[in-house]
């Protein structure tokens, strides 16, 4: 009987630890994200304005990533103020650090791609690690992803927060028509040849404009977050937001930086 019960438990052991690989390995899958989160962080800066004489100073507007050679800032064409007061000293300004600890650094802009909604700027005085950029061309439905940002930045401050999630679909942006008929050239553009979307279940919030989507397990960026789907007023982003989000491909990042003579990583 007893030799019985310690073969049953020898067995029971080894059946265990055989089986202990297996049980984990999904585990393992969601283990790597707080390293990725951590490598992300240092790359995320905020986008806004700074005027000595306004109160508050510094005025949040979106958030950006360091790209290229740590110099360069990628973030949303509608981001970007197409005004600053300079007869009050407004800059357009780049906010990098964490929380109390945040500097500013003055940015000038490279090109914009009103099309793509997105804008390269370019940093003085200092050097930042750069992200990454993927193959966003090789990125499908049902890959778990993440992005990084300041939503609420106004509110919560430069702390960044990120949200996961998968790729839900890859559509066409469809431009709604607006009631008075005026569209921009940039809207008449997307009419006539949209393109391609990253459509995601990943809630973004009024501040993430500009961040970027990166795949969770490598951290390779292969979206730039730019709208979310809000039913009704503005404000339903807040207080009821629909956990839809859009980002656009990292393809149109790396032609972005094509077009200004940048090298990618």
């Amino acid at each position: 009987m007893a030799a019985d019960l310690r073969t049953g438990l020898i067995f029971a052991i080894a059946l265990f630890f055989s089986l202990a690989p297996r049980l984990a390995a999904p585990l393992a899958v969601h283990a790597g994200l707080p390293g990725t989160i951590a490598k992300i962080k240092p790359s995320i800066v905020g986008v806004g304005t700074y005027m000595p004489s306004a109160k508050p100073s510094a005025r949040l507007r979106g958030t950006g990533f360091v790209v290229a050679d740590g110099r360069h800032v990628i973030t949303n064409a509608h981001v970007v103020p197409r005004l600053v007061n300079a007869g009050f000293r407004e800059v357009l300004t780049v906010f990098t650090g964490i929380g109390d600890k945040t500097t500013g650094a003055r940015a000038t802009i490279v090109v914009m791609d009103e099309l793509h909604d997105l804008a390269l700027l370019q940093i003085t005085g200092t050097r930042l690690p750069a992200l990454s950029l993927g193959n966003s061309s090789q990125v499908r439905e049902g890959d778990a992803v993440a992005l990084t940002g300041y939503p609420l930045g106004p509110v919560l401050g430069l702390w960044p927060v990120t949200h996961q999630g998968i790729v839900s679909s890859i559509t066409p942006l469809l431009t709604p028509l607006k009631a008075d008929g005026r569209h921009t050239a940039a809207m008449m553009d997307t009419l006539r040849a949209p393109f391609m979307l990253f459509q995601l279940d990943a809630t973004a919030y009024p501040g993430n404009s500009g961040s970027p989507v990166f795949l969770r397990d490598s951290g390779q960026v292969v979206g730039v977050i730019n709208k979310v789907i809000v039913e009704g007023a503005k404000e339903n982003a807040l207080t009821n937001p629909s956990g839809i989000s859009y980002a656009v491909p990292a393809y149109h990042v790396k032609e972005l930086l094509r077009k200004a003579g940048i090298a990618t990583r």
